[in-house]
């Protein structure tokens, strides 16, 4: 059984997290800006399954201080959940921002999603959820009601209540269920923050967290090599410590907000970590160094982010 991240399914493991971008957070949603006036001048990335560690160098491009709103969204997490599950709060207790030295509390924000529903009525899992944050305080859900997903508190009845809600947009997504139903949806967690960025000049951000890490009970190259590009030496290393069908942790990283800024990330630098006794797998575009027994770094010139980071950890030996 596959545990992570996924609409209500078994099927998609690993947890998203994601690079900071503009934007500003309205009554509809999360709003996304490209900002011409601000570059990213070099981005020092460092994954691993314990900490993920990240220090941007913005640069205004203009001869005023600009001021805006950065956003750190989090992954939308499920209020059901099978098997293990990824520790969600010690990543809100973790999260930690610094501009230019300074720590800084960032806002935090609150969404709420349901399934949206087929033509038929049915919960359609494979579309992208309906946010209806909006309608649910309108209903009285607080905010600490709507982080129900995150913080799994079991002493209120949230599908209860749901389906108390008059509100027509809460009413026709919950069609499919009856009194005494437990209902699925998500909570994503959204953090914002005021930035100034002085005329002329760089401006550095700095934060770090403990990732939300998935996996599953068995890996299957066939079906899962394409995600996370097992080469033939990741291959070989499974077959020489008979793991191919091993337990494995997964994670992932949204490297595509990155695109949001003025022009591609100037310096780029990677450096993913694995544990003592471990495989790991993803996929990247150019050079991949071993620094150490147990990290790799990678570095880009110039960098356009297209596709996210996917990351596979098998343990193969004590």
């Amino acid at each position: 059984m596959k545990w992570g991240y996924g609409l209500g399914l078994l099927c998609l493991c690993g947890w998203v997290n994601a690079n900071d971008s503009t934007g500003f957070v309205a009554t509809g949603g999360v709003q996304y800006l490209k900002s011409p006036k601000i570059s990213m001048q070099s981005e020092d990335l460092f994954v691993s399954k314990k900490q993920i560690r990240v220090d941007y160098q913005f640069k205004n491009l203009t001869d005023q201080d600009i001021q805006e709103t950065v956003l750190f969204p989090l992954p939308r997490v499920g209020s059901s959940r099978e098997s293990d599950f990824a520790n969600t709060e010690h990543l809100l207790q973790s999260f930690k921002i610094q501009a230019n030295g300074k720590s800084i509390q960032p806002q935090q924000h609150v969404r709420a999603f349901l399934p949206t529903l087929t033509k038929q009525g049915e919960v359609n899992w494979e579309a992208d959820p309906i946010d209806v944050t909006s309608a649910l305080k309108k209903c009285g859900f607080t905010e600490h009601d709507l982080m129900y997903p995150w913080s799994m508190q079991q002493d209120v009845d949230y599908s209860g209540r749901m389906l108390g809600c008059k509100e027509p947009q809460v009413q026709q997504l919950l069609k499919p269920y009856q009194a005494g139903d437990e209902i699925y949806w998500e909570a994503q967690v959204i953090y914002s923050w005021q930035q100034n960025f002085k005329a002329n000049s760089i401006t550095r951000i700095q934060h770090q967290y403990a990732p939300l890490v998935g996996g599953s009970v068995s890996l299957y190259p066939e079906e899962d090599e394409k995600t996370y590009c097992m080469d033939k030496h990741f291959k070989a290393g499974l077959a020489k410590a008979k793991a191919q069908h091993a337990p494995y942790q997964a994670l992932s990283y949204i490297l595509t907000t990155g695109a949001n800024w003025a022009k591609p990330i100037a310096d780029f630098k990677l450096t993913v970590e694995r544990d003592a006794g471990e495989l790991v797998s993803f996929c990247w575009d150019g050079e991949v160094k071993k620094i150490s027994p147990t990290r790799f770094e990678m570095r880009k010139k110039n960098f356009l982010p297209k596709r996210d980071l996917d990351l596979i950890f098998v343990h193969v030996r004590s």
